[in-house]
């Protein structure tokens, strides 16, 4: 495993993260989902990406279950707050209230006096911007939260906050986490270039687009029993996604995977740690085989010959409309 830093700051990341959107308290049982976390600790994989809105919250308390025992110091745990976690009108969003709460309960589920990376899961547009920033800076200075940042914010967005934190003298973004894939590419017009220019780190999901680009989609065929696809979680994410130009130019990138040695999900995963404003790339899993495939792609290069073949092949069906950097749908 190799590692990089959070942006600007000094904190050190796992190149590849483990994270628990839709698995952990939903998707798996919980001794799979522990399975899989040993799987990463096992792999070398030291960040962890969670939020307390994942499966209703029960996805951080396995989590933190899963991970007791384990050296914290030598552990990144992630966490965000934005998504309501209850019917209250101020069970969401980013007030001081929400916040103050959502990380004492986070730190709770999580069974950690802190966590090192608290997130804005998505922008607030009730709230005043000063507020939220004001009192995440709190949170640093109470040693609750060790470093913040955002979780699919335009580029205006993030420019705005850092805008704020400077003129106020609060504790400065260092990150972003957007959906980053082959298949969708909206950060690269507007947000990778602020975020490079003012420190930010990309802390990327969905590298594998819900596991389309390992190939296991074929055109004009069902989606294989199992698969995401057909869970009722998963499936309406990727349902855009099942096209059969699309699922016909993704298998055309087997055999660009296999000339370099690489799985499907190892050539996605190494394509977005290629950009140098990715952090980390954040898998997720429902077996351990799954985490020991994914992490072969750290550490990999692919050269200038490889990106241009993967451009020729998927960049008509990319994303990339900035426009488009927050979808309407729901996501991590």
């Amino acid at each position: 495993m190799e590692f990089r830093h959070l942006g600007r700051s000094g904190l050190k990341v796992s190149e590849i993260s483990y994270g628990n959107w839709i698995t952990h308290g939903s998707q798996v049982e919980e001794d799979a989902a522990k399975e899989c976390v040993q799987a990463a600790l096992d792999e070398g994989i030291t960040t962890f990406d969670t939020a307390d809105v994942y499966a209703g919250t029960r996805a951080e308390e396995v989590l933190g279950r899963a991970l007791k025992g384990v050296r914290r110091e030598s552990l990144e745990i992630f966490t965000k707050v934005y998504w309501p976690t209850g019917s209250g009108p101020n069970d969401r969003g980013l007030s001081r209230k929400h916040i103050t709460e959502s990380i004492n309960g986070s730190l709770r589920r999580l069974q950690t006096d802190y966590v090192d990376l608290y997130q804005a899961h998505r922008y607030d547009h009730e709230t005043p911007l000063e507020e939220t920033l004001k009192t995440f800076d709190d949170l640093v200075r109470q040693g609750k939260v060790l470093y913040v940042g955002v979780s699919e914010w335009t580029a205006e967005q993030i420019s705005s906050a850092l805008r704020i934190a400077d003129e106020m003298g609060f504790d400065r973004l260092v990150s972003n986490q957007p959906q980053y894939s082959m298949l969708w590419r909206v950060i690269e017009a507007e947000v990778v270039p602020l975020c490079e220019k003012e420190g930010l780190g990309q802390i990327v999901w969905s590298p594998i687009a819900q596991g389309v680009l390992t190939g296991k989609y074929l055109p004009g065929q069902p989606p294989p029993a199992g698969s995401r696809a057909t869970d009722p979680t998963g499936g309406g994410f990727i349902s855009r996604m099942m096209d059969d130009d699309l699922l016909t130019r993704v298998q055309q990138l087997k055999p660009v995977a296999a000339d370099l040695g690489l799985t499907m999900a190892q050539l996605a995963v190494a394509w977005v740690l290629q950009n140098q404003n990715v952090s980390s790339a954040i898998i997720g899993a429902t077996r351990p085989e799954q985490v020991r495939d994914n992490v072969g792609a750290s550490g990999v290069r692919l050269g200038e010959d490889v990106l241009a073949r993967i451009d020729e092949i998927i960049g008509a069906v990319a994303e990339k409309d900035p426009a488009k950097t927050v979808s309407p749908e729901r996501r991590p």
